[in-house]
């Protein structure tokens, strides 16, 4: 009867708390750990190389002229445009103001089929005389029957029925003192029409340039047929009107009074 040697119990893998994997070969646990690290590496290497890159990127260019960057770098706002006023009727030069002004004339009667002014006219359009030497009486349109008139040194909007009243209300047109191209207004005495502290007067010329320019009205398109308004030469966007029946010099107002006040006929001299 063969003898049977005893061998040495084996223990079970489960009393350990581990099963052993046959399936692969040592290591590979540790390989595979390796590899993902190497991964990771990779991805935060090429995601800090794109943010770098980003912020390296060069800036925009300078904005132009009436941009603003206050709502952050990079990004341009451009202020609204200001609020457009009315444009006188000029030629060569354009409305400087245009503050309100009352008036204490009474409110005229707009001739049928006329227009609101126009926003450009040049010199010398419209029914207005050539600026040469000429005997003229000045008619407001509104007041037919009345007419620049000289009372003492300044000028009045004033009917002109006796002889001295006529010989006062009618002026010599010449050539502007301060711009051969406009008007200005000889009295009989020798001096002439000039608008001192907004003012129309009769004043002797003491040759200075100031003179010569606040003598000097360069006539625009009236909205009236036959009319015309008169720019000073040296306040541009300021026209003759009558206010009160007194001669100013006030800033163009895009109302029909204003435009009616400031349109004047240039008629043959009364005297």
């Amino acid at each position: 009867m063969p003898e049977n040697t005893p061998h040495p119990p084996q223990r079970q893998s489960w009393e350990n708390g581990w099963n052993p994997d046959s399936s692969r070969a040592p290591g590979t646990r540790r390989l595979w750990l390796a590899g993902a690290l190497v991964v990771a590496t990779i991805a935060a290497c090429v995601t800090v190389t794109a943010v770098t890159g980003q912020t390296r990127e060069p800036r925009a260019a300078r904005p132009a002229a009436g941009a603003s960057t206050d709502s952050g770098p990079g990004l341009l706002t451009f202020s609204s445009p200001s609020a457009s006023t009315p444009a006188a009727p000029k030629g060569r030069t354009s409305m400087a103001s245009a503050s309100p002004a009352t008036t204490g004339s009474p409110a005229p009667t707009r001739p049928a089929g006329s227009k609101p002014a126009p926003r450009k006219s040049p010199v010398h359009q419209g029914s207005s005389p050539k600026p040469t030497t000429d005997r003229r009486s000045v008619r407001a349109l509104n007041y037919p029957d009345r007419y620049w008139h000289v009372v003492g040194d300044y000028v009045k909007l004033d009917p002109a029925g006796s002889p001295a009243a006529r010989r006062a209300a009618t002026f010599e047109l010449v050539k502007g003192l301060s711009d051969a191209r406009c008007y200005s207004f000889a009295t009989a005495d020798g001096g002439y029409l000039r608008h001192r502290n907004f003012l129309l007067r009769a004043e002797h010329d003491d040759g200075s340039r100031l003179f010569e320019q606040d003598a000097t009205f360069c006539p625009r398109t009236s909205p009236f047929t036959g009319a015309t308004m008169l720019e000073s030469v040296n306040y541009p966007g300021r026209f003759l009107r009558h206010q009160n029946f007194q001669l100013r010099l006030d800033p163009y107002q895009n109302t029909d009074l204003y435009r009616a006040d400031s349109a004047f006929l240039l008629v043959d001299g009364l005297a």
